[in-house]
């Protein structure tokens, strides 16, 4: 910092806040530190008294905080994201479109362990709509050495950054669903209108559901006939738990599909199933689908229709943050229900 006359620091920095006190009507901020002094401001600083204010004084190898913030932001974005200009030295960070939240959390906090970087985000892997905030940039100090930012550059440079918005896919699902009594008619399906209107709700199509019976032949042929029908995701619902008449994992595992996981750390849902058949996700889903409000399905379904090839490791890794407390009021995505760690 440096002290100048206010007639002088036309075009500077300023180091400090000046408060403005009008007494019995305003006390509050008149200029925020790093507000570039223009000429309109001259007589309003004098007025407050300011006869000499502390401005940044530009050296080689420090950056301004709102530099800062602009390049750390820079760094840090992926795809899909929209930022901020910079405001009280800080930047933000908001979903172009809606979509997917992902963040490389190992690289966020490597990043966080430089001293007086600060980047704050939302969770991973929960979908956003457009606009949402969802992560915000500055320093600690109104002035900072540049080799901490371009440190942060050097992180984010291998992944081109380390947050990004994935688009949801809209794609054909075809469903399955099992058991006896729904085949016979004796009792009415619950599941199809959940899973419909989940799937809509992303932006996705039930476009066939397909009554079995509690056999393995005919569960697998059923699968393997949405197959061919050109589903892009197949569900199966009912017999996923370990009575002897649930037979859905032994006639998705017929079709040759390779099971990733059956079972998973996340209640409701421990006995979901994960599957692929040529590239194709099965999801075996549990009996709580029907009737929770959410659980595992709502998860896992958003990565799958992003893209993303789940695997095993993944289930793993929600068992932190896998207990669903049933909520009178379900704020899902705004819990901490699905908020695994690295």
């Amino acid at each position: 910092m440096k002290k100048v006359r206010v007639q002088d620091a036309v075009g500077m920095v300023l180091c400090h806040d000046i408060t403005k006190i009008v007494p019995g009507e305003f006390k509050g901020v008149a200029f925020k530190k790093g507000h570039i002094i223009q000429e309109e401001d001259v007589e309003k600083l004098l007025d407050l008294g300011k006869a000499n204010i502390y401005v940044w004084e530009s050296q080689e190898g420090q950056l301004h905080e709102d530099e800062a913030a602009i390049r750390l932001a820079r760094a840090v974005a992926k795809n899909g994201l929209e930022l901020t200009e910079p405001k009280e030295g800080k930047v933000n960070l908001h979903a172009a479109q809606e979509g997917l939240l992902k963040i490389n959390v190992g690289l966020l906090e490597e990043i966080n362990s430089i001293d007086q970087i600060v980047v704050a985000t939302l969770h991973t892997n929960q979908v956003v709509p457009k606009g949402q905030l969802v992560a915000s940039c500055r320093v600690v100090p109104l002035v900072i050495d540049e080799e901490k930012i371009e440190q942060v550059e050097k992180i984010c440079a291998s992944t081109r950054g380390i947050i990004e918005i994935k688009p949801v896919k809209k794609v054909k699902a075809g469903l399955v669903t099992t058991g006896g009594e729904i085949f016979s008619g004796r009792k009415k399906d619950a599941f199809g209108p959940v899973i419909k209107a989940k799937l809509e709700n992303l932006g996705s199509e039930l476009v066939k559901q397909v009554f079995v019976p509690d056999d393995v032949t005919k569960i697998t042929k059923a699968i393997l006939d949405l197959k061919a029908e050109g589903m892009e995701l197949i569900l199966t619902t009912g017999g996923m738990s370990v009575d002897p008449d649930d037979l859905t994992p032994s006639g998705i595992r017929a079709t040759g599909a390779k099971i990733e996981a059956y079972g998973a750390p996340v209640l409701p849902g421990s006995m979901f199933l994960l599957a692929y058949l040529d590239n194709i996700p099965i999801l075996g889903l549990p009996g709580c689908v029907m009737y929770n409000k959410t659980t595992i399905f709502d998860l896992v379904l958003p990565r799958v229709l992003a893209g993303e090839v789940i695997t095993r490791s993944d289930l793993v890794k929600l068992g932190h943050g896998g207990l669903c407390l049933n909520c009178q009021t379900c704020t899902f995505p705004h819990c901490h229900f699905g908020k695994e760690g690295k």
